[in-house]
């Protein structure tokens, strides 16, 4: 087969910018491992910032996220028992939006499959193996996979590495190139959903003796928790009414927190993970792939979205002007973006959750910054820019 860009990864790095790339008049095919149920069903993060509904809107695939994302003006910091409300739209103009990654992924397959290609080759091959690449320092790159058995290969004149952390892409970029920067944090989330209206119709993020809580959700009707809790927990300790008590004595809210049936629960590592450059040859990795943030933030399907704007944009100009200026600067530009983003999600993390071995002064500390946080305009008004998203290089 042959295509102008071959993307590896079918999750919402790969297909917004296979989606954005054949509204721009380029052809690609997509390369995913899983099936497409599984990739559909799989959940992930559910707040978008402005910018990212924005893109979505903007690409045609927003029409369900504009009828089911629940739009919110603020969020919750709750601590020595007390919540203090930050006004988010009041302070930004700007709202988040709780829409699961799954449900954008949704859209996004969809779409592509509804599309189609100019070339007549399939948007996404699905259930495919043995993927790997070829020669992407030269003009001609491969992807060489197999499909129902039978061993193929995709020449391209580019390659999206969209294949998340595990993926193959990022190996193929030489070590004595690649440079890493990782931090594992000393915890992790314990996540559930439940069948229970939510506590609150905007984010409580608790920070408690006992560890950090965030009370969230999914709909109106469904709820999602998580509690602070060992990166090695053994999810068999955690019988259903130990998870509940957790969870009304970290929030502590009292009768507003309402227990219903428990129907998902896992345990979410916390890591900041990035790797330069973003760019080899002609092979490009974005999300997960080239940079991994703690949860706190509210960043990771955020800063996809902004790898994809960058790196369709520098397609496009290439393909209609035969100009790689952009693509050459794919990475110095979104790595700015990507750290900003992992010095917000770090100083979420560093301020909310409890560490091991903190002793009182660490923990005096922190509640000293949440209040500063929750009483003055100037700090209120950085933490709004950061959650709602920062805006995007023109």
């Amino acid at each position: 087969m042959r295509t102008q860009i071959g993307i590896i990864g079918a999750g919402p790095a790969g297909l917004l910018l296979s989606h954005l790339l054949h509204l721009a008049g380029i052809d690609s095919v997509v390369l995913e491992a899983r099936s497409r149920a599984y990739v559909e069903e799989r959940v992930r993060a559910g707040l978008l910032e402005q910018g990212s509904v924005d893109t979505l809107t903007e690409a045609g695939v927003a029409d369900r996220l504009h009828r089911q994302g629940l739009a919110h003006h603020g969020i919750e910091l709750r601590f020595d028992g007390a919540g203090h409300r930050i006004p988010l739209t009041d302070l930004t103009g700007k709202v988040v939006t709780i829409y699961g990654q799954q449900e954008v992924v949704k859209d996004l397959i969809a779409a592509r499959l509804a599309a189609g290609t100019r070339s007549g080759n399939p948007a996404i091959l699905f259930e495919v193996s043995d993927v790997a690449v070829h020669d992407v320092t030269t003009d001609n790159p491969r992807i060489s996979f197999t499909h129902d058995g039978v061993a193929q290969v995709l020449d391209c004149a580019f390659i999206g590495g969209c294949d998340g952390f595990h993926g193959i892409c990022r190996g193929a970029i030489p070590e004595a190139i690649i440079r890493v920067y990782d931090r594992i944090y000393p915890f992790a989330w314990l996540g559930i959903l439940s069948h229970s209206r939510p506590v609150s119709e905007e984010l409580i993020y608790a920070r408690h003796q006992d560890g950090f809580a965030l009370a969230t959700m999914r709909s109106e009707s469904v709820t999602r928790l998580y509690l602070q809790c060992a990166p090695d927990e053994n999810l068999d300790e955690w019988p259903d009414s130990r998870i509940w008590e957790e969870l009304h004595k970290r929030l502590g809210c009292g009768d507003e927190l309402q227990q219903g049936k428990i129907f998902q629960k896992g345990v979410t590592a916390m890591r900041s993970y990035v790797v330069e450059p973003m760019r080899h040859g002609r092979l490009f990795l974005a999300g997960d792939a080239a940079h991994i943030v703690p949860p706190t933030g509210a960043k990771g399907m955020n800063l996809a979205i902004a790898d994809i704007r960058v790196l369709a944009r520098g397609l496009e100009r290439f393909f209609a002007r035969n100009d790689a200026s952009l693509l050459e600067q794919y990475s110095e530009i979104c790595l700015r973006r990507i750290w900003k983003g992992q010095r917000f999600s770090w100083w979420m993390t560093s301020m909310l959750h409890r560490f091991d071995g903190e002793d009182r002064f660490e923990h005096r500390v922190q509640v000293a910054e949440l209040d500063y946080v929750s009483t003055s305009r100037a700090a209120m008004t950085t933490l709004a820019e950061n959650y709602v998203g920062l805006p995007y290089e023109v």
